[in-house]
C-alpha cells in the first residue's frame, strides 16, 4: 500500500501542479472563464487514466504459466524505465516547467483559446495517468489489489489537499525538499522492479540465473511474509534473489543514484494563487 500511495502521491501533485499553473495564469491574464474548459480537459484525461488501467489490468489476467511470467516481468522492466524517466524529468526540468507552462497557457488564452488550453490540460493529467496506471500494475505483482487500490486513492487524496494548500498559501513554497525525498524512494522502488523483473524473467528463462540462489535468508525473514511483502513492495526485496537479479538491481541503484546526486537539482518554487 505505501509503494502505490507514494507514486500516486507525487504523480497527483505534479498532475495538480500543472493545472494550478494553468489557473493562476488565467487568473493574472483575467480570463477565468476558461477555467472551465481546463477542469474539462484534465476530468477527461482522469477518465481515460482510469479506463486505461482497467484495461492494462484485463490484460494481465489473460496470460499464464510462463506467458504471465513473461507479462510480469516486462511490465516491471518498462514501469522501471518510465519511473526512470519521470525521475531525470523532473530532476532536469524544474527550473524550466513553471515559465514553459505559463507560456504556453497564456499563447492558448490569447490565440486559440478553450481547444488549446483542454489540450494543455489533457495531456498533462492524462501522461500522469497512464505512468499511474503502468507503477500501479507493477505494484500489484507484489501487494494486493485491495492494498494497491486503497494506497492510490489515499495518494491522489493527499496529492489534491496539498496541491490545494500550496496554491493558497499566502506564501511562496519551494518544492525541492519535497521531489528530492520522492526522488530518493522512487529510485530505490525502481530498483526493486527492475530486480523483480529480471528475476520473473529469470523464471521464465528469458534471462539466465547464473547461480539461483546467491544467498537464502528465507528462513530467517521470508519474503512471503508480512514483514517480506511490505519489504517486496518498497524495495524489492527477495529472500533467495539469482545473481543476475542481484547485479540488475545494484547496477541500477548505483548509476542511478550517481547521476542524481552528482546533479544539482533545479528549485521549483510555487507563487500562491488564491483566486485560481
Amino acid at each position: 500500500m505505501l509503494a502505490s500511495l507514494l507514486l500516486s502521491l507525487r504523480e497527483g501533485l505534479e498532475a495538480a501542479l500543472i493545472i494550478g499553473i494553468v489557473l493562476g495564469v488565467l487568473v493574472k491574464l483575467k480570463r477565468t472563464d476558461l477555467s472551465k474548459t481546463v477542469w474539462a480537459g484534465a476530468g477527461i484525461a482522469a477518465l481515460a487514466s482510469l479506463l486505461a488501467a482497467i484495461l492494462l489490468n484485463l490484460l494481465g489476467m489473460e496470460f499464464e504459466g510462463r506467458s504471465e511470467e513473461i507479462f510480469e516481468g516486462v511490465a516491471m522492466l518498462l514501469a522501471a524505465g518510465v519511473l526512470t524517466w519521470m525521475i531525470f524529468w523532473m530532476h532536469n526540468s524544474a527550473d524550466n516547467l513553471k515559465t514553459e507552462i505559463e507560456k504556453q497557457t497564456k499563447e492558448a488564452a490569447l490565440g486559440k483559446g478553450k481547444k488549446a488550453l483542454f489540450i494543455l490540460a489533457f495531456l498533462a493529467v492524462f501522461r500522469e495517468g497512464i505512468e499511474l496506471a503502468l507503477f500501479l500494475l507493477a505494484v500489484q505483482q507484489t501487494a494486493s489489489p485491495v492494498q494497491t487500490l486503497l494506497g492510490a486513492v489515499l495518494g491522489l487524496a493527499g496529492a489534491a489537499v496539498l496541491g490545494l494548500f500550496l496554491f493558497s498559501s499566502t506564501r511562496k513554497l519551494d518544492l525541492k525538499s519535497f521531489f528530492k525525498v520522492t526522488n530518493i524512494l522512487l529510485i530505490i522502488f525502481a530498483a526493486g522492479l527492475v530486480g523483480y523483473g529480471v528475476h520473473e524473467l529469470n523464471e521464465a528463462g528469458i534471462i539466465p540465473s547464473v547461480i539461483e540462489h546467491v544467498w537464502d535468508i528465507n528462513p530467517i525473514l521470508s519474503d512471503k511474509g508480512q514483514i517480506g511483502l511490505l519489504l517486496k513492495a518498497l524495495v524489492g526485496y527477495n529472500g533467495n534473489p539469482s545473481l543476475t537479479e542481484v547485479i540488475a538491481y545494484l547496477a541500477y541503484l548505483g548509476a542511478i543514484a550517481t547521476y542524481v546526486f552528482t546533479r544539482p537539482q533545479p528549485v521549483w518554487t510555487v507563487e500562491p494563487s488564491p483566486t485560481a
